[in-house]
């Protein structure tokens, strides 16, 4: 039982990191939707007004990846080259070859396609089992990208940040420290007019008044302006925002990114069910907090190793529950795949806000163990 302060943060989906994530993931899902069994490792880079698509894809789709990047850009809202990127006229390169017969051969016999350590991780703090922070930075990001598309906040660009401070005491959270907001604007736009906006129409609608007090610090656009944003202010690049993906800082993460890879890179499905599990232990009753890790090695079939923390919240020891783990779960690639459904072209679904707490994905669902 203690008493700390910890921060979470999110971003929009026009963050230059998340334009790449969001088109890696694109290219993944049109490879599924007509081929199941598609290889694929899509990596995006994105720099002022030029967009690079590079990897390995093995599929029997055809694709037409300028239009498909085009058209993703186009959905986000970036239609301007002067203040981030303009759809219509941004340069697209791309460098797709096939996947590395050496990598293939491990994952054609079910084993892993690449080496690593996974985490997964659920805990008591909200009712979607995320921690409390990450769960509200990724809701304020959300709510700035709705305000934005239904006009509410009308000059309201597509990049911006979202960062939550919550203090806890005796390891609960307790209250809302600190709330930063960074969203891009036109320049038409004051810097009182969007603090205020921002406050009433952003904040005030997604944070609960009793999380919030007289000694909140709320800070929006701290530097005063935010014009010059997407891929024109900072490049962009997939799977550098992993933390945002994932738990946010509350809980470890192996290194690995999500966007771009089909479900034979572990790094993404070994992810998503270890995130199942944890959530489940604890839903279930095992825990109050559940971290699970395990290892694989390419072209082998099962993990290495198997390690559970529970934070002292279990009255079952962690031995007990990796083997409750073993005898209930397969965790070979195939198995994963299998017990997920992970072939499906579901993957643009996660992208944004966060690649855990969505109810309406396959490894969030809560099962009888």
């Amino acid at each position: 039982m203690k008493n700390y302060f910890f921060t979470s943060e999110s971003v929009t989906e026009g963050h230059p990191d998340k334009l790449c994530d969001y088109i890696s993931d694109t290219i993944l899902d049109n490879c599924l939707k007509q081929d199941e069994n598609s290889r694929v490792a899509i990596e995006t880079f994105a720099s002022s007004n030029t967009i690079t698509v590079a990897g390995q894809i093995t599929t029997k789709a055809t694709l037409d990846v300028e239009n498909i990047v085009r058209q993703r850009i186009k959905e986000i809202g970036f239609d301007n080259s002067e203040t981030d990127m303009d759809y219509r006229t941004c340069k697209i390169n791309v460098d797709i070859t096939k996947q590395s017969p050496d990598i293939a051969m491990g994952v054609d016999i079910g084993g892993a396609g690449d080496q690593g350590i996974m985490f997964g991780y659920a805990c008591d703090e909200t009712e979607s089992y995320m921690p409390y922070a990450i769960s509200m930075a990724h809701k304020l990001a959300k709510k700035l990208t709705e305000v934005r598309k239904n006009n509410i906040i009308p000059y309201l660009r597509p990049d911006g940040k979202t960062q939550v401070t919550v203090e806890y005491e005796n390891d609960k959270p307790k209250r809302i420290e600190t709330i930063l907001i960074s969203t891009q604007h036109l320049k038409t736009a004051s810097i009182d007019e969007i603090r205020e906006d921002v406050t009433e129409k952003v904040i005030k609608e997604v944070v609960p008044k009793n999380m919030i007090d007289e000694n909140t610090k709320i800070f929006i656009n701290p530097t005063g302006r935010f014009v010059i944003g997407g891929p024109l202010g900072d490049t962009g690049l997939t799977g550098r925002k992993i933390i945002v993906d994932t738990y946010g800082g509350y809980a470890k993460h192996g290194g690995g990114c999500f966007s771009g890879k089909d479900a034979s890179k572990v790094d993404r499905s070994a992810t998503y069910m270890l995130r199942h599990i944890a959530k489940n232990l604890v839903a279930n009753g095992y825990a109050k907090k559940c971290e699970i890790q395990v290892s694989y090695a390419i072209g082998m079939k099962e993990p290495l190793s198997i390690c559970v923390n529970t934070f002292g919240t279990s009255e079952k020891s962690e031995e007990e529950l990796v083997e409750l783990i073993k005898e209930k779960f397969d965790l070979t690639p195939d198995g994963i795949i299998k017990y997920l459904d992970l072939k499906k072209p579901i993957y643009t679904e996660t992208t944004n806000y966060g690649h855990f707490g969505k109810e309406n994905l396959p490894w969030e669902k809560i099962i009888k163990i």
